[in-house]
């Protein structure tokens, strides 16, 4: 093979190139890697599948084909695709409202969703816009899964009591049904699911986190069995059909479609995030390189693949990637190796399945759901910034009482509303010079520093543009406004990287309405690019005395300004640099 089709089929397919260099070791530690992750999907993909309002086996459909396609296409070698809880609730809240769960038209409407979230994501990486992604703050993600983990865990709550709990609603009207219908349960059935909770939270605390659910689920089925408990009302998952689907390209019907597109978005992109921060966080560790446009082709395409074989939305997972990773795989080889089990799971051993009680597969979902939900990370934004904690409550609070799409939703807005409001009212100072640090800073961090007579010095800390140019203009003139004496407004642009014809204009205005009071404008430490635009404007006609600073010390210096108690600066070595908080 030539070098340069080598080096083609490794863009197109990142795998050749991990597997280019393979030996023995790597090969068994990613199928150590492969089969340890298969331990966990195998219950793991089932009970999620459940939560999505879809039969069991669909989550083990899920979790062959597409993880062979992220493996081939995917830039990161240990990121473990699949059926997720998160994307599971939001494919029940989106779809349900569509069509009865379970049903065959429910099936199909997901199948028509995976595909629609896989065309969505595969666009987005042609067109190089993961950045999009960006602007859903880990704030509003953080309250958004704390929220779900609360409306996933309540809403198993029914398959662990033995009686149906309205599929919607709020999480409060569930809890009242629950507590009208206590009487209700059914003893079976709630000493089962209960025994599969504590048994799942015993192995997980003696650090058999990998193999608890398949062992709990094994032990659920085999009791179940055994003692016939589906005869005293346990309700079983009972007939699991064998074999991998064959491809079934669903219709895609315009209207279902665009009815299906506002929880389509919403998954493409929380989908999304999930994978790439958690692939980022391992490729740091390693040193390695992850693509964020190829990652969202690579997921397009696996969901795609979802939708033709029977499957549902897949997305990264946290726990499964960080076993794959802990099992010591190398190559995405390791994905597909546990796409293999899987599928030799459904070839052979789904008649294994049929006495598998859903109580069971509820378990395994409330202990999954339970990592989710971070107080920790609450606390931490309210300690660090007041604003994104306000995010996590925000969002938080909505998901519960309004659901999923209007949480993030409103998250989302809240968020970008703080954006706005920090963007429109930037960091400015005044600052005087400090003689202990040699330096300029800011006078309300730093009492002992010294102003100049007549002489205002201003630092705006961010670009200025159409909608921040306003306050820049108006804190300006509180400054000048406050020492009427002001002949002299030093700017101090070093924290402003880029510039509107709007705050050109606003800068324009300032310096001609303070012209007939006889107030000079000087512009120090100008960066290239904003240079550039004064330079466009005409200043170098305008106001060639204003912008030919390099530095404060600079304007200081040849202007000859002195301290408000006389101590003249025309001499000194000032440095205009230095921290000021």
């Amino acid at each position: 093979m030539s070098k340069k089709v080598s080096e083609f089929l490794q863009r197109i397919f990142p795998l050749t190139g991990q597997i280019r260099y393979m030996d023995r070791s790597d090969l068994r530690n990613d199928a150590v890697a492969g089969i340890t992750v298969a331990v966990m999907l195998v219950p793991q993909g089932m009970a999620y599948a459940m939560l999505a309002g879809l039969p069991p086996v669909i989550g083990l459909y899920a979790s062959t084909i597409p993880l062979i396609i992220y493996a081939f296409l995917g830039t990161s070698r240990h990121l473990a695709v699949g059926p997720s809880a998160l994307v599971s609730l939001l494919v029940f809240t989106g779809v349900s409202a569509l069509a009865d769960p379970g049903t065959d038209t429910y099936i199909q409407y997901v199948l028509a969703l995976s595909i629609l979230i896989g065309i969505i994501q595969v666009a987005l990486g042609v067109a190089r816009a993961g950045f999009i992604v960006n602007y859903i703050s880990q704030a509003v993600i953080g309250g958004f899964t704390s929220a779900a983990a609360v409306i996933i865990a309540i809403s198993q709550a029914g398959h662990i009591l033995g009686f149906d709990i309205p599929r919607h609603g709020s999480i409060f009207v569930k809890l009242t049904h629950i507590a009208r219908h206590i009487g209700d349960v059914h003893l079976p059935t709630c000493i089962l699911g209960i025994s599969s909770i504590a048994l799942l939270v015993i192995f997980k605390t003696i650090g058999l986190r990998r193999t608890g659910p398949l062992l709990v689920v094994l032990a659920a089925t085999l009791a179940t069995g055994l003692f016939r408990l589906d005869g005293d009302g346990v309700a079983i998952v009972a007939n699991v059909p064998r074999g991998i689907p064959l491809p079934f390209l669903p219709a895609l019907v315009p209207e279902i479609l665009k009815d299906l597109l506002p929880v389509a978005l919403t998954i493409a992109f929380i989908g999304y995030m999930e994978s790439y921060a958690i692939a980022q966080s391992i490729a740091t560790r390693e040193r390695q390189i992850i693509d964020p446009d190829r990652e969202l082709t690579a997921l397009g395409a696996a969901d795609i693949a979802a939708g033709i074989f029977s499957g549902y939305p897949v997305t990264g997972g946290l726990a499964r990637t960080a076993v794959n990773f802990a099992a010591g795989a190398r190559t995405g080889l390791a994905g597909i190796i546990t796409a293999s089990m899987i599928g030799l799971t459904l070839a052979f051993f789904t008649p294994l399945f049929h006495y598998l009680p859903i109580t069971a597969l509820a378990a395994v979902i409330i202990i999954a759901v339970s990592s989710l939900f971070d107080y920790r990370q609450f606390q931490e934004l309210l300690r660090v910034k007041f604003g994104d904690g306000l995010t996590f409550l925000f969002t938080f609070m909505v998901t519960l009482t309004g659901g999923v799409e209007t949480g993030i939703l409103s998250g989302v807005v809240l968020s970008l509303l703080l954006f706005i409001r920090r963007s429109a009212h930037p960091h400015m100072a005044e600052l005087g010079f400090c003689h202990e640090r040699n330096a300029y800073l800011n006078i309300n961090r730093f009492p002992m520093v010294e102003r100049y007579a007549h002489t205002v010095i201003i630092r705006v800390d961010g670009s200025i543009f159409f909608a921040n140019a306003g306050f820049v203009k108006t804190r300006t003139r509180q400054w000048i406004e406050s020492q009427p004496d002001t002949r002299l407004v030093i700017f101090d642009f070093e924290g402003v990287n880029d510039m509107d014809a709007v705050a050109v204009k606003m800068l324009e205005n300032l310096i001609d309405d303070y012209d007939t009071r006889r107030v000079d404008f000087a512009f120090a430490r100008l960066k290239g690019p904003v240079r550039d635009i004064l330079t466009r404007a005409g200043w170098h006609r305008k106001y060639p005395h204003s912008i030919r600073f390099r530095s404060v010390r600079q304007v200081i210096s040849d202007l000859g300004i002195t301290s408000s108690n006389g101590f003249s600066r025309r001499d000194s070595q000032v440095d205009s640099t230095g921290p000021d908080g």
